[in-house]
């Protein structure tokens, strides 16, 4: 049986050129070696599989190699280069830090950097994993590190440059790899896929680039993982088959149904996925992703910023163009809402299904987002159609009533008393407890006439008022504890009263009440709600702190035989 070697191993870079992603750096450590000017110590720091090993390897051949070529990379001719290639140079060692980072290991080190290079011009040692070593270990390593010979060079490699101690970073030339983008992982595999005969569609290879995450060795054991199970085939339904992956069809028909408010379809959808066994905040995060991915496709300048195929992209630019930006952005607080609080609820379906209906309920256009913005509260055109008109001096004697004449006080009748204040009026009115509510002033807009009053139980309320706590749980948690600890009760004529604990609470529902009241309203379809709040006789009662010496004088009160044993056994308060 021929001996199968991993594509990560098989298509290892071994020239600077072939190195992917990582363009910067190769062409600062050719520079280096062009111009013989090469720090006695490299640290080479990022993320898993993104070429640190490999461009240690590369810098350590290359350095050594006898006939370096005019673009300075190794010439693979040499004694050097050979003997590196079969793995049997002795110029350049690899330690492992990871098991090897006691004090004795790093004294092994030292002494071995104390003999030279017998072929070559410098003694390479690799270090990978260099943050595992101890605090004795990187002591015993500073001094050789510092002033090592002339012919050593160190190479320390890490993807955690945090646990390294300053002063082993003072003595480094620091090199920060940086993720690899999906572009250049797809392009890669592509090549790959090339070599191995493989007929790998462009979407299977973004998807599979998406999914490594920057790291372009994860990607080729995706790659060979998928070429083991589908053959010489590989298409973008194997992949999300194999993988576990969301397919992006779901995004855009549910991006479709919540355009056209069709909640009935967007419940129906989101059921298939979850019986498909993909998890709620799994696809939560997805659609977060396929909002974002059609925001930025609305501008041809953030297009760029789309990490997908090209087949792909032009899907999301057709889809961007029925979307409008305030849409898009209110979607996306949403999702981002609800996928914080997602861990914490009870009820993840219901939890899902209400994040995706709210989606439903903002509408499509700029008209609608404009429409759906808080309204002043009063129009200076109608204050001044509204205000009474003054008496022109002279014509009418001056009175208390002439001179204040906004507030001069008039009985309502009983249907301006069961109707609520008159449009283009302040409505100031006192509680059951004393509370003066704000002054809220009602403009004919917010209040007609020819709004609907329609009848509602009590369930209806309790349903709607849930669903308005449960949407400002993360964002304001004081108000959602105020509105879900007692919950509603329904009066008569339209009145809506809340139980709370103190003031504070009082202020909480003042500061949102315009907004309570505007969704009770419309969801409940009755626009002559009103809502008013009755503080617990149990939270009035006087809650004051007592000093030792009261609560004594209370008790002894109560109990006089309290003092008697205090006197006989010669007790004191304690503090």
């Amino acid at each position: 049986m021929e001996n199968y070697i991993v594509s990560a191993r098989k298509y290892r870079p071994a020239t600077f050129d072939s190195v992917v992603g990582q363009e910067a750096i190769t062409r600062t450590l050719k520079n280096a070696i062009r111009n013989e000017k090469l720090t006695q110590a490299f640290l080479f720091c990022g993320p898993r599989g993104i070429g640190k090993t490999t461009c240690a390897r590369i810098l350590a051949k290359t350095i050594n190699c006898e006939n370096i070529t005019e673009n300075i990379e190794p010439c693979n001719q040499c004694e050097s280069c050979r003997s590196f290639n079969q793995s049997a140079s002795f110029n350049v060692h690899e330690l492992d830090a990871a098991s090897n980072n006691s004090v004795d290991d790093i004294r092994n080190l030292v002494e071995q950097v104390r003999i030279p290079p017998q072929v070559g011009k410098y003694k390479v040692y690799i270090i990978d994993e260099v943050h595992m070593l101890s605090a004795s270990a990187f002591n015993a390593f500073l001094k050789t590190l510092e002033e090592p010979p002339p012919y050593a060079k160190f190479i320390l490699a890490t993807t955690e440059k945090h646990k390294i101690i300053p002063t082993i970073l003072s003595r480094c030339q620091i090199f920060d790899f940086r993720r690899i983008s999906v572009e250049d992982i797809a392009s890669h595999l592509a090549f790959v896929a090339g070599q191995e005969k493989v007929e790998a569609s462009e979407d299977a290879l973004h998807l599979i680039a998406q999914k490594a995450d920057g790291a372009l060795r994860d990607a080729l054991s995706i790659f060979d993982q998928l070429v083991s199970f589908a053959g010489k085939e590989l298409n973008y339904q194997t992949v999300i088959e194999n993988l576990n992956i969301l397919d992006y069809d779901y995004y855009f028909r549910i991006t479709e149904y919540i355009l056209d408010k069709d909640i009935p379809n967007t419940l129906l959808t989101i059921n298939e996925i979850i019986s498909n066994g993909f998890d709620g905040q799994h696809f939560l995060i997805g659609m977060g992703e396929h909002l974002r991915n059609l925001l930025v496709s609305k501008d041809k300048a953030t297009t760029q910023l789309l990490e997908v195929s090209p087949s792909l992209r032009d899907k999301y630019q057709v889809q961007s163009v029925k979307c409008s930006t305030g849409f898009l952005l209110r979607a996306l607080d949403i999702g981002n809402r609800f996928d914080l609080s997602y861990k914490t609820s009870n009820h993840k379906l219901l939890h899902l299904e209400l994040a995706l209906m709210q989606m439903c309920s903002i509408g499509t256009g700029e008209e609608k987002d404009k429409t759906e913005k808080k309204k002043p509260l009063a129009p200076p055109e109608r204050s001044l159609k509204t205000a009474p008109r003054e008496p022109a001096p002279g014509k009418v004697k001056e009175t208390r009533a002439h001179k204040i004449p906004t507030t001069k006080k008039e009985p309502l009748s009983s249907e301006k008393a069961k109707n609520g204040p008159v449009p283009g009026t302040i409505s100031i009115r006192k509680n059951r407890n004393g509370n003066t509510d704000t002054a809220v002033k009602k403009t004919d807009e917010e209040n007609p006439a020819n709004k609907p009053r329609n009848a509602f139980s009590t369930e209806d309320l309790a349903r709607v008022w849930k669903y308005y706590s449960e949407s400002i749980r993360t964002s304001s948690p004081n108000l959602y504890s105020t509105l879900t600890k007692r919950g509603p009760v329904l009066k008569e004529d339209n009145v809506i009263e809340l139980t709370i604990d103190n003031k504070v609470q009082d202020k909480y529902i003042l500061e949102k009440k315009r907004d309570i009241l505007e969704y009770l309203r419309k969801e409940l379809k009755n626009y002559h709600l009103q809502l008013n709040t009755h503080i617990a006789r149990e939270a009035e009662k006087d809650t004051k702190a007592y000093f030792p010496e009261e609560i004594y004088k209370k008790m002894s009160e109560k109990n006089p035989r309290i003092k008697e044993l205090k006197d006989k056994l010669d007790l004191e308060l304690d503090y």
